[in-house]
């Protein structure tokens, strides 16, 4: 796996500049795809060290795609960390089902962001 490399999946393009901004103020490197489809094809490829991911994407939606990243042995044990409008208990629970390490709602700062992609990445590369 790439060490500093987040993929960011998401169909706003201004989401995904800002959050590219974000993880490469904070040392990471960041790859960005439009919607699910191209997202798969990137991880196929790239093997980032984490994902974050919208839930709502055209092609293939974020939990269609924590389910592949977490089917496909070379990206399985990648942190992925969704972020969505939606807050619902029931959006949480089912971003987590679907193999999110973690669940973040609109609007978010670059601070919490960090933050837990870090502490993400940390536990999965300790293997807890």
């Amino acid at each position: 796996m790439n060490q500093n490399l987040i993929l960011i999946a998401d169909d706003d393009s201004d989401a995904r500049d800002l959050l590219t901004v974000t993880l490469e103020s904070a040392g990471y490197r960041a790859l960005g795809a439009k919607d699910g489809n191209t997202a798969a094809r990137i991880l196929t490829v790239a093997k980032p060290v984490g994902m974050i991911t919208d839930v709502r994407m055209p092609a293939m939606n974020g939990m269609e795609l924590c389910q592949l990243a977490r089917s496909t042995p070379a990206t399985r044990d990648m942190a992925i960390l969704m972020v969505s409008g939606n807050n619902h208990a029931y959006d949480v629970k089912a971003g987590l089902s679907a193999g999110a390490d973690g669940y973040l709602s609109k609007p978010i700062t670059p601070r919490d962001l960090v933050a837990q992609l870090q502490a993400l990445i940390s536990r999965r590369h300790l293997g807890a």
